[in-house]
């Protein structure tokens, strides 16, 4: 809870619950988490997309575990204060494994689980190749997450990746199911055009979330343009994870070539501002108060 008494969801709902539209920068590490909290956003996302890349260096196919993504969740929310949406994939496994997964997410500090109806292994969801599971069956995982958190006012999202397999029509059809299970947030993913955005957020009573993939399937749109159409919230999960890779790449290049790195320093962040960045100061007065042993 924070210091008002309220927790990571109970947040998150007040800020569904404005007009204006809920912009979550997707984070893939706690360094992308604290940019995006001193940048001045008021909720991030984790990625399953960019922790399977940070951490395993492999790409968003159902690699990562519920353990490793769970321990990163953790972390991440030690060490921001803004309610957290993380990815859950597909609850690594049926609806008693889903069931777990919302408490050790619950538990880890975030304030939304994200839930997809892909068969395992999964796969991004601008990718082609993915399958999804029965509607019944994921009905049930949803109704499964919805009874096993312990704090109602924890988020379930419930994604459906049915549009570019099975068509518009398939997905508007599982988002209502899975809107009666019990989901609070709808995530239609990857639809093709503003028309089939359009219908999305005219058909569901419950938040409705947009994905903004850079170079993806659906329509790159601003987050006033996703408020017209109706959106109440968007994610941007990969936008840092990008600007990171071809930031590194960029200096590797130059050290390998010049032996130096001389010529991106204007593109790095001094010693002392990365220090800010980090809050040492914050160490180190903690370091003066305590650290005597004396009041």
């Amino acid at each position: 809870m924070d210091r008002n008494g309220k927790t990571p969801g109970a947040r998150l709902r007040e800020l569904l619950r404005r007009k204006e539209i809920l912009v979550a920068p997707g984070a893939y590490d706690g360094l992308s988490a604290r940019i995006i909290e001193k940048a001045g956003f008021e909720a991030l996302y984790i990625t399953g997309y960019g922790l399977s890349a940070s951490v395993l260096g492999k790409p968003d196919t159902g690699l990562m575990t519920f353990t490793e993504m769970v321990s990163r969740v953790e972390a991440i929310a030690e060490t921001v204060s803004i309610p957290i949406i993380a990815d859950g994939d597909t609850g690594y496994g049926n609806a008693v494994n889903v069931a777990r997964t919302v408490r050790g997410y619950e538990k880890a500090g975030a304030a939304c689980i994200q839930v997809e109806d892909q068969v395992a292994p999964k796969k991004c969801g601008h990718m082609l190749g993915r399958e999804v599971i029965p509607a019944a069956e994921m009905a049930g995982k949803i109704r499964a997450a919805c009874d096993a958190r312990r704090d109602d006012s924890f988020l379930i999202m419930a994604r459906t990746d049915a549009r570019t397999a099975h068509g518009i029509d398939e997905a508007l059809e599982r988002g209502h199911l899975y809107e009666e299970a019990g989901a609070d947030i709808l995530f239609i993913e990857s639809p093709e055009s503003t028309e089939e955005m359009g219908r999305i957020t005219s058909s569901f009573s419950r938040p409705v979330l947009a994905n903004m993939v850079e170079h993806g399937r659906t329509p790159f749109l601003t987050a006033s343009e996703l408020e017209k159409i109706g959106y109440d919230a968007a994610i941007f999960p990969v936008g840092a994870l990008y600007a990171a890779a071809r930031a590194v790449m960029k200096v590797m290049k130059e050290l390998k070539t010049a032996g130096t790195t001389r010529g991106s320093l204007e593109d790095m962040l001094p010693f002392g501002e990365f220090n800010e960045l980090m809050d040492l100061g914050a160490i180190r007065e903690m370091e003066r108060k305590y650290g005597t042993g004396r009041e």
